[in-house]
């Protein structure tokens, strides 16, 4: 009977550990890099950016670019748009459906979590109810603000490699213009949330806009403090006349460093926040399993019936 439980528990750990491993090797798969370059190689050769609407580049069947009208998608300035649109684009929402659904979110959520706590939540029902619908009304906001940093993270991580392309196109021979659309597109795989950033630029400079303030628009979208160095720098060289690609060496090696000072900052804060999961969850399984046998032969032996117990 022993033997086929532990044949039965070997197996379904068996089974459990491969069905974990497939659908883990599925995940990786579908999201690696080399599947995702494959996929934009394959796609037809019009160029989006990543909030779908067309940039200021199209491609014609034969591959060569062409300049369309710029009027198909002009991205506003963070001055043309209100506080809520602005909150938006810092997480990378720039669609007005994500405006809709944040603004639906606010009104349905509260009303469907008060309404779902008021009819199941018992005696305090009117408590847990309004307590849920505070919960509703903030969630939405939660949600952009965190995705909001999520984006920024990636963007200052992502901007010494995009200064590096940068440095490489500009030395090349090519205009600060396709130099930026360039960079766009070899970065739209590893880092999708800058090259998306660098598209709008150049869409902005194409409109018409003057390029500093398509830079300070970045700045202002992103709201990353790297971003609003680099624009400074770049104000700073348009008006001197000095070196784009000196300048942009300076600071691509400024934000390496800093970057990885920031990882460097990270694993050093690795030890103290092990602290709370060893604490509240290996040490008490291990003083169960360390100091357990020893606590119950000690009840054992100080009991009515035990060894000791007569002494007592």
């Amino acid at each position: 009977m022993e033997v086929n439980l532990g044949i039965t528990i070997a197996a379904v750990f068996l089974s459990v550990a491969l069905v974990a491993g497939s659908l883990t090797y599925v995940g990786l798969e579908r999201s690696s890099v080399v599947r995702r370059r494959l996929k934009d190689l394959t796609e037809p050769p019009r160029r989006r950016d990543q909030t779908g609407a067309p940039t200021a580049l199209d491609y014609s069947p034969s591959g060569d670019p062409i300049v369309k009208k710029v009027t198909t998608f002009i991205p506003k300035s963070p001055k043309e748009m209100k506080r809520l649109q602005r909150r938006l684009a810092v997480a990378g929402l720039h669609d007005p459906k994500h405006l809709a659904l944040y603004v639906t979110g606010e009104v349905v959520l509260p009303i469907a979590l008060f309404a779902l706590l008021f009819t199941f939540g018992g005696s305090a029902r009117l408590v847990w109810g309004i307590l849920a619908a505070i919960v509703g009304y903030v969630l939405p906001g939660l949600i952009v603000d965190r995705l909001a940093k999520k984006r920024q993270l990636l963007i200052q991580n992502g901007l010494p490699d995009a200064l590096d392309l940068l440095i490489v196109c500009l030395e090349a021979g090519l205009a600060i213009d396709q130099a930026i659309l360039k960079s766009a597109e070899e970065l739209g795989v590893a880092h999708p949330a800058l090259a998306e950033e660098l598209h709008l630029i150049n869409v902005e400079c194409r409109a018409g806009k003057p390029r500093i303030e398509a830079f300070k628009n970045f700045a202002s979208r992103t709201k990353v403090e790297d971003v609003k160095g680099l624009v400074a720098m770049l104000v700073q060289t348009d008006r001197f006349g000095t070196s784009i690609a000196d300048a942009l060496r300076t600071y691509a090696e400024v934000s390496r460093t800093k970057r990885r000072q920031r990882a460097e900052e990270r694993a050093a804060k690795i030890a103290v926040k092990l602290v709370f999961p060893l604490v509240f969850c290996l040490f008490p399984a291990f003083y169960v399993v360390a100091l357990g046998p020893a606590v119950i032969k000690f009840v054992h032996a100080f009991s009515s019936g035990g060894s000791l117990g007569g002494f007592l």
